[in-house]
């Protein structure tokens, strides 16, 4: 617990992006007003080699967790060097306690323009290197679910997370057999996204963890409008700081108490990432 309030993990962070936005300081300064929120932890991703470092070593300094990996919007760009790349740190960081996972990866079908090809082998050359290291996966599923599913019956790995899940139920339920837990997060305020939020509200408590995925995916209280934007109004910036508050609606959904979603969610991200409790103890 923090300051009275519950200690939440967010389960998907884009820290580093802060740097690019406003320097080391800003990021630095994001995950403190995060602190001060109750966000006693956070999982920071990588899409790319380019942000390894970046993410490692901004989980060092706050006491976070990281992934390493291949986003499938980065593929586009990626190539064998780069797998390699990725196949070096993950083996020199093999026992940093704070690699929690192989991540993001994943297949992206709303993007048309990504060569489906590249990113289905880099996406599967991924799976093998968790497995090779007996890593979950922080997944990336936007319109390719069935693929992903597709991609895990072929090469099964030890579970992880379904990052900004907005597939069936029938989907999620096979990925919860799969050991997967459902990353829900800001899409889930908007009263409009009714998949997701019966999702949110009717997925078994065990398969649940809370993200914000900021500075992306804000929620219905920071979203900027088309006309607004044109207006002139800077884009929306997410950040973890957000996600007690989106918790809370989460919570709501379900017809429980906030903290009982965070000490289920908790619980549920130290099932996903097995590191993550020796972490939190």
């Amino acid at each position: 617990m923090m300051n009275g309030m519950s200690a939440w993990i967010d389960t998907h962070v884009h820290l580093d992006e802060f740097i690019h936005h406003g320097g080391a300081g800003h990021a630095d300064a994001e995950r403190r007003r995060a602190a001060q929120a109750g966000v006693a932890h956070c999982v920071l991703p990588a899409v790319e080699r380019a942000n390894f470092d970046a993410v490692r070593e901004l989980a060092q300094r706050h006491g976070d967790s990281y992934a390493l990996g291949i986003h499938p919007l980065f593929t586009r760009h990626a190539g064998d060097e780069d797998l390699q790349a990725l196949v070096d740190e993950l083996a020199q960081r093999a026992d940093d306690p704070r690699l929690v996972a192989v991540g993001e990866i994943g297949l992206d079908y709303f993007d048309k323009t990504l060569d489906d090809e590249r990113q289905q082998h880099i996406w599967r050359e991924q799976l093998r290197l968790a497995r090779r290291h007996d890593l979950p996966v922080i997944v990336h599923s936007r319109r390719s679910v069935d693929q992903v599913l597709k991609g895990l019956r072929e090469l099964p790995v030890r579970g992880g997370i379904a990052h900004a899940f907005n597939g069936s139920e029938q989907q999620a339920g096979i990925l919860i057999d799969m050991g997967f837990k459902l990353g829900f997060g800001g899409a889930a305020t908007f009263e409009r996204a009714h998949q997701i939020r019966r999702l949110a509200a009717s997925v078994p408590l065990a398969a649940i963890v809370v993200e914000t995925d900021a500075p992306d995916i804000p929620p219905h209280w920071l979203y900027v409008t088309a006309a607004e934007r044109e207006a002139g109004t800077p884009p929306a910036r997410n950040s973890p700081a957000e996600l007690p508050r989106i918790g809370a609606v989460i919570a709501e959904l379900r017809g429980m108490a906030a903290d009982e979603l965070a000490r289920a969610s908790r619980d549920n991200a130290c099932a996903a990432l097995p590191r993550l409790a020796a972490l939190l103890a």
